[in-house]
């Protein structure tokens, strides 16, 4: 319960970040505020990683290979970079709560994509996907068959999202994941100003003026969020903890209604309930959910 717990207020700060990621660009472009972020959040995982290294001061062979580190968060930061230039840039047209479902998608695709990798999915992820892919039509696609550029955007950045997580599944065993994590961030951060610099103004004065949402972005988001899942997960089932953290999109929805007053209509409220519900039948096994159901049923 207490990971569960962990995992699931990780979630809500995950959500609400799409308020601060919003509200961030009223006073910076959408590189600037990545790039500023995103080195804030490498910053504030010092803390955590002095707290495990006093905690696990030798660490197990291949966790302290630097090569296997430099190039995992390299590549990491750089889809890293795609998926959260593509989810930033598309917030200037949609709005936080359609973000917030729409990038949820990743949690569907990972599977979907792991099959190009022989990894084995069951039928659950394939109801899942048509149920959520149904949910994004009746969110996004207009009545004239036409999509929105910034729903647009989220979808193709859900697609980077779940090859960022494969990515980060693939080196995680393999070198110590808060380092992993740090590495990709700062790659992440500095690729994001360098744009930012190519094709933004960067001001310190739009820093300055923006610094609520950056703080929440870069140190709650970033720092705290993933502090809890990295300690929620070790105790938590795979399973469950893929169903909690897909809760981050309700609370992306709840926070654009209530704090920036957006307004999801008929249409879109079917929408976001499809598309949750999708992701949360990929990730319970039919045969499971029939085989408990049976054991339930009187006589």
């Amino acid at each position: 319960m207490r990971s569960n717990m962990m995992l699931l207020m990780a979630a809500a700060i995950w959500g609400l970040g799409f308020v601060a990621q919003r509200l961030g660009m009223d006073h910076m472009g959408p590189y600037t505020f990545n790039g500023l972020r995103f080195l804030l959040g490498a910053l504030s995982l010092l803390p955590l990683l002095w707290w495990l290294k006093s905690r696990q001061p030798i660490q197990q062979s291949g966790e302290d290979n630097p090569r296997l580190l430099l190039i995992g968060g390299t590549l990491a930061g750089v889809v890293l970079f795609c998926a959260a230039s593509l989810q930033q840039v598309g917030l200037l047209y949609t709005t936080a709560a359609k973000a917030g479902f729409i990038t949820g998608l990743y949690i569907i695709l990972v599977p979907v994509i792991g099959l190009l990798l022989h990894h084995k999915t069951g039928a659950n992820t394939w109801v899942g996907a048509l149920i959520a892919m149904v949910g994004l039509y009746v969110l996004s696609v207009t009545e004239d068959f036409t999509i929105g550029y910034g729903d647009l955007l989220q979808v193709i950045g859900a697609l980077f999202w779940a090859i960022h997580l494969l990515v980060l599944d693939h080196y995680s065993n393999r070198v110590a994941p808060i380092r992993l994590a740090g590495v990709q961030f700062v790659v992440c951060g500095l690729l994001s100003l360098g744009t930012a610099f190519a094709i933004e103004t960067p001001t310190l004065d739009g820093a300055i003026a923006g610094w609520q949402a950056l703080l929440y972005a870069g140190l709650v988001s970033v720092g705290v969020g993933y502090t809890l899942q990295v300690v929620g997960q070790r105790g938590a089932h795979p399973a469950h903890a893929a169903i909690i953290l897909s809760l981050e999109t309700v609370f992306a929805a709840i926070g654009g209604v209530l704090l920036l007053g957006e307004i999801l209509d008929e249409r879109a409220v079917i929408g976001c309930v499809l598309m949750l519900t999708g992701m949360l039948l990929s990730q319970v096994r039919l045969r499971w959910w029939w085989k408990s159901r049976r054991n339930k049923l009187p006589g």
